[in-house]
């Protein structure tokens, strides 16, 4: 097994739990709340608890909560089959639609407080692909920060987690096929660290770093995808990237501000720079068409008219709408200098969400003994080629939740790790490469725009094939890292990457958010199916399962 630093684990400290949740947002936090009474659990995130993707989520949470015939968990099951351009896994997608309710309601109970109605009833919305209203929202649009704050202070306050901030996960560690726990580097100190677990539960979130415009964090760089490669466990639709349409065109690329669908939810239209609405020439839903659909018609849009956006005009509401349902939005435009009920809001697409991820069942388990995963960095088939507006939180509760069942039943095993003796990797004398740096945030730098040119929202095989060249030579250089977060993070973006990169070549058709000039039409004949990718030694296994 390929580990990243050489370490020998018996002259490392070493702390030892049931059970391991490595990452904080909405999916790993809310396994934690759960195992709890199960046995000794500990939370390791690099930055801080609340630092993650969750609090940047807006438009809410997608859940059939209002009663027939307004809707229901088969009309959203149906939606979200429709979304995922046919590669839904339906019973996960059963799952998640039928679950969803009760998390929802059971996060309210822990805290979590969302916009209602003066009758009390929960305040719902609606996003694109979605038929019916069935967003949940809090504060208009500060979702994920009320849902991340609910949970974090629920764990903070809990006696039975022990939470391991700002330590950097480096690798899982694994003997005999089998997953007994994680490397990790204490930030403040720099000493590595082993902390053992029967079941160690991934829950790093997505890839948005890799990507020159994104609406994630600078945190999310691939690193759970990367550290459960290197432990060999399969990864799937790799190849399926979301991006978001309606990106704030002003202000930082990493991240970019958000303009939630729900803005088209509740009557926003797109216009060019010619003024002229345009989604009704490339979809009959319009503005509320999957986002797949809209995204390359705005980036058509910004190609034909020579512009740097388009425009989403919100001016039939007056500001003091505006800002009661969307604060924060409104209120970020202004300080950009634009008045949403003045002048529509530049957007232009952003990299959002990764459907793929490592392989699990429906209980989170992976193909490797001991290796759980949920939430982004997980893929259960639920999202398909293109997930469903706001079911992103929802998977997060609710697979995040299964996932307790599959390590308790690791704890009843009571598998007893060999002695700490087995557990050293040394380098046969090659030294990491050491780069200052500015070294690394140009190497950073380049993979992003690579990534942005040749596997983003418009690829083709020759693209992707120069992509993976520059990916293979930053791996050359850059692959041996120094024991410091800037080197692993660039060597676990460099793996996401190609991996990313290898899967949308292998595809050769489009489909959902993966769209290829080569191969413009979808192939339901040959290519119904999901692309697996698994390390095997120095060579990659390119295995492929049906959706039937």
């Amino acid at each position: 097994m390929p580990y990243l630093l050489p370490f020998n684990l018996a002259d490392l400290p070493c702390e030892t739990f049931d059970f391991l949740i490595v990452g904080s947002g909405v999916a790993g936090l809310s396994c934690a709340i759960e195992l709890a009474p199960h046995g000794s659990v500990a939370v390791l995130t690099k930055q801080g608890i609340s630092e993650g993707s969750t609090q940047w989520a807006q438009g809410g949470i997608a859940a059939a909560l209002a009663p027939a015939p307004h809707d229901s968990a088969e009309l959203h099951e149906q939606d979200t089959m429709q979304a995922g351009a046919g590669l839904c896994d339906r019973s996960a997608v059963q799952v998640l639609v039928r679950e969803g309710p009760r998390r929802v309601r059971e996060l309210i109970a822990r805290g979590a407080h969302f916009d209602t109605e003066p009758s009390g009833e929960l305040k719902l919305t609606r996003e694109a692909a979605h038929r019916a209203r069935r967003i949940v929202h809090a504060q208009g649009d500060s979702t994920g920060r009320e849902v991340q704050r609910s949970l974090s202070e629920y764990i903070l306050d809990s006696q039975d987690v022990s939470v391991f901030e700002y330590h950097l996960t480096v690798d899982f560690i694994a003997h005999g096929g089998r997953c007994y726990g994680v490397l990790a580097i204490d930030s403040a100190t720099g000493q590595m660290r082993f902390f053992r677990g029967l079941a160690t539960i991934v829950a790093t979130g997505g890839i948005g770093a890799l990507y020159k415009v994104t609406t994630n964090p600078p945190v999310l760089t691939g690193d759970g995808m990367a550290m459960a490669f290197r432990a060999g466990a399969a990864l799937m639709d790799m190849e399926f990237v979301q991006f978001h349409p309606t990106a704030f065109a002003k202000g930082p690329n990493n991240p970019k501000f958000l303009i939630s669908e729900a803005v088209r939810g509740e009557g926003a239209i797109l216009l060019n720079n010619r003024g002229e609405r345009f989604m009704t020439r490339y979809h009959p839903d319009a503005e509320l068409a999957p986002r797949d659909v809209v995204s390359r018609a705005i980036a058509q849009e910004i190609l034909d008219t020579n512009a740097d956006y388009v425009t989403l005009d919100l001016t039939k509401n007056t500001a003091q709408e505006i800002a009661a349902r969307f604060p924060t939005i409104y209120s970020t435009c202004v300080a950009y200098g634009i008045d949403p009920a003045q002048e529509p809001i530049p957007v232009s697409p952003a990299e959002h969400y990764m459907m793929g991820g490592i392989h699990t069942d429906l209980n989170g388990a992976t193909n490797v003994p001991g290796l759980l995963a949920c939430g982004e960095c997980a893929c259960t088939g639920v999202h398909g080629a293109n997930r469903l507006a706001s079911n992103s939180m929802l998977e997060g509760l609710v697979f995040g939740i299964r996932t307790v069942e599959a390590a308790i039943a690791l704890k009843r095993e009571g598998s007893e790790p060999p002695t700490l003796a087995a557990f050293a990797v040394d380098r046969n004398g090659v030294t990491p490469d050491h780069f200052t740096a500015e070294e690394i945030e140009s190497a950073k730098q380049l993979l992003q725009e690579t990534m942005w040119k040749y596997a983003g929202l418009v690829r083709s095989g020759d693209g992707l094939r120069k992509a993976l060249e520059r990916i293979d030579g930053l791996y050359e250089r850059f692959g041996r890292p120094e024991p410091t977060r800037e080197g692993i993070e660039l060597a676990n973006m460099i793996t996401t990457a190609w991996l990313v990169a290898r899967a949308a070549l292998e595809r050769t058709e489009s489909r959902g958010a993966h769209f290829r000039t080569d191969f413009p039409e979808k192939d339901d004949a040959h290519w119904k199916r999901h692309l697996l990718l698994r390390s095997q030694g120095a060579d990659v296994e390119i295995l492929d399962i049906s959706t039937e």
